[in-house]
């Protein structure tokens, strides 16, 4: 009989039911055995496998602090000593994908084999699916029993340091590596069923995928400028003197807004850049240049522009995975939608 796999199953604070965003600060913990989804991570896995301890960290902290959050779950491994990590399932959370992938990347510097499991489209798999293995998912938890089945099986065979066939075979997400493998059939035959099958409107699989750009519907002309309220959003990492909010200096997971209804322009004094892309001592003489108010109030003062928003956004656009960037750039149309903001004056570095 096989001597079933020693797994560690890492999660966050939510589904370890610290709780949801008030407790996404919390450091790294662990606990024996299986907690929350873990239970039913060791159904999944039967006789073949048991969780043998479960590595908790919320999201904030892992995102924050890295290094601590990498260091305290190394040290656990090698407390437990496992046969395999398995990380998540994160579905479609950013931050909770992130550290899964990370986990996973931590685990496998010691040696351990791992796997993780999210959506296709979450941060965590766009920025590290040519590093750590990766099960794609649904969008939320309603996907859990089939992930759960994937990862199962192959974890089980990492964790007998079994071969894994590719990605098409396997069903985990590509990650570019190139390797023979045989198909039973000559390219030529199988580049011609393809192309039969495109001719008569029949389903077919490429094997050269490709990700066709997305494409963004242009913003219609702003029909009268002197009309019109003008926003400022900034890349740049624009900052209050000291950073008391604390904002990242690259991978954004958040942005700032901050009120500019008082001032007249942004001063050396009061702003100052935190941002770890380009040479930030120009703008911090002059905050203008990377968030031109002054200029902004000149054309207000003159009628050239309607207004200009009570409120800027700021964030560091450095490092940040294009998925990450989305999101925030949907939620920061959201809140200008609702302000009823015409236009805006988006300024990169």
């Amino acid at each position: 009989m096989t001597t079933p796999l020693r797994v560690a199953h890492y999660i966050n604070q939510f589904f370890a039911g610290i709780g949801g965003e008030e407790q996404a600060g919390v450091g790294v913990s662990f606990r024996d055995g299986a907690v929350g989804p873990g239970r039913a991570l060791a159904t999944a896995f039967g006789d073949a496998a048991t969780v043998v301890g479960t590595i908790v960290c919320g999201d904030n902290f892992a995102a924050e602090q890295p290094d601590d959050a990498q260091r305290a779950i190394a040290s656990h491994l090698g407390d437990v000593q496992p046969d395999v990590l398995v990380a998540g399932p994160a579905f479609a959370s950013g931050r909770y994908g992130l550290a899964c992938a990370h986990a996973c990347l931590t685990a496998t510097r010691l040696g351990v084999p791992a796997v993780t499991a999210m959506h296709r489209d979450n941060p965590g798999a766009t920025s590290f699916r040519k590093s750590v293995l990766i099960v794609p998912t649904g969008e939320s938890a309603m996907s859990m029993p089939a992930a759960l089945e994937h990862v199962t099986r192959l974890a089980t065979k990492l964790g007998r340091r079994e071969p894994l066939n590719p990605a098409e075979v396997e069903g985990y997400l590509p990650q570019g590596n190139r390797r023979v493998w045989d198909r039973g059939r000559p390219g030529w035959e199988r580049a011609l069923d393809m192309l039969l099958a495109k001719l008569h409107g029949r389903p077919f699989v490429t094997e050269v995928p490709y990700n066709a750009p997305e494409k963004v519907e242009p913003a219609r002309p702003i029909a009268d400028l002197t009309r019109a309220k003008i926003a400022m959003i900034t890349t740049g990492g624009l900052v209050r003197k000291g950073n008391p909010d604390r904002q990242v200096s690259a991978n954004a997971t958040r942005y700032h807004r901050h009120s500019v209804r008082d001032l007249e322009q942004l001063t050396p004094e009061g702003w100052e850049a935190f941002h770890a892309g380009y040479f930030n001592h120009i703008v911090n003489r002059n905050p203008n240049y990377i968030l031109p108010l002054s200029f902004l109030r000149d054309l207000e003062k003159h009628g050239r522009i309607g207004g200009v928003h009570e409120y800027m956004y700021a964030l560091p656009g450095v490092s940040t995975p294009v998925a990450v960037a989305t999101g925030l750039g949907q939620a920061i149309a959201r809140d200008l939608s609702t302000a009823g903001v015409d236009g805006c004056l988006l300024v990169a570095t």
